[in-house]
């Protein structure tokens, strides 16, 4: 009898080790699907297909041939041929997480990509992810990201989640409109009478950036310490000093590089001080302490930390 058992046993782990062989990969499935023949194209063109077939774990955000023909047509390219290939691959890298992510297992935070932008040469890009309603990435189709549309087609080697936009390389920007809890830095940002922040912090000029990105909370809390009732109460020259101040300009400055007392010029042209007893931590030039408790976001054009502080400038 112990012997059948162990018999059947065998034959069962055989017959799923079969299944498991001739379950197709990743680029098979992609291949095999009529609205992701975009993809298919792109992988080729850009090397990747072998990957994706090959014996490495991955989960693809994979997106529709739609996606790609706006994409194409939002980025004045008049077809896939006319992409450059080295962008082409980043950017189809930034569609792919190591190992399998099975929508049960992603929550509202921060993934690392496979991509990389020309802000890091190590680091490779973060991809926010909402699952407040859905399954949103960086921010949805409005800010360069995309929603999930078809979750969880297994492969052999990982994972594929269909989503309607083609996830463009972040700016710090993008990272910031990305996450709801950034949607107050947002609006100081864009406040009508402040300089073109949002241009400045897209583009190439004086990057890559470094931003200390304050929370909602943080923003809340330095209201009720400075007795005003919103947002619109803060001077424009306040304002304006206050935001360049959490503004490192031409470099990437990753968490591993911080040192404790190291000091640290901004955009505003003041300084502050890092400190790591505890924790790291930035001193600001009035001697107040704010917490960085999320590192390393990483953009295209620069890196984000999240702190729980607003910090201020000599305002004199």
């Amino acid at each position: 009898m112990k012997k059948f058992a162990f018999l059947l046993a065998v034959l069962a782990f055989g017959s799923c080790d079969n299944d498991d062989s001739s379950q197709p990969t990743i680029t098979d499935i992609a291949s095999d699907n009529d609205n992701l023949t975009t993809l298919v194209a792109a992988l080729n063109r850009a090397g990747l297909a072998a990957t994706l077939d090959g014996s490495g774990e991955y989960t693809v955000f994979a997106p529709t041939n739609a996606a790609f023909s706006a994409f194409l047509s939002a980025n004045g390219f008049a077809n896939l041929e006319a992409v450059p290939v080295p962008l082409l691959k980043e950017v189809l890298l930034n569609h792919v997480v190591s190992g399998e992510v099975t929508s049960s297992d992603l929550s509202t935070g921060y993934v690392k990509t496979l991509g990389k932008g020309s802000a890091s040469a190590t680091n490779t890009l973060s991809m926010f992810v909402n699952t407040a309603s859905g399954v949103v990435l960086n921010g949805g189709t409005a800010n360069g990201g995309a929603t999930v549309t078809t979750a969880d087609i297994q492969a052999r080697n990982g994972v594929i989640h269909v989503v309607n936009g083609v996830i463009g390389l972040p700016t710090v920007v993008n990272h910031a409109i990305a996450n709801p809890n950034f949607s107050v830095l947002v609006q100081a940002l864009t406040r009508n009478d402040q300089p073109d922040f949002v241009g400045i912090l897209s583009g190439s000029a004086s990057s890559p950036f470094t931003v200390f990105a304050p929370t909602n909370t943080a923003f809340t809390n330095l209201l009720s310490e400075l007795s005003l009732t919103g947002l619109a109460d803060v001077p424009q020259a306040t304002l304006e000093k206050t935001l360049k101040y959490h503004v490192v300009t031409g470099a990437n400055v990753l968490s591993t590089s911080l040192t404790n007392g190291m000091s640290v010029n901004t955009f505003a042209g003041d300084s502050f001080t890092i400190g790591l007893t505890g924790g790291a931590k930035i001193t600001d030039f009035n001697g107040r302490v704010s917490n960085i408790i999320i590192t390393d976001v990483q953009a295209s054009n620069g890196i984000v930390h999240a702190i729980d502080k607003v910090i201020l400038p000599n305002l004199n």
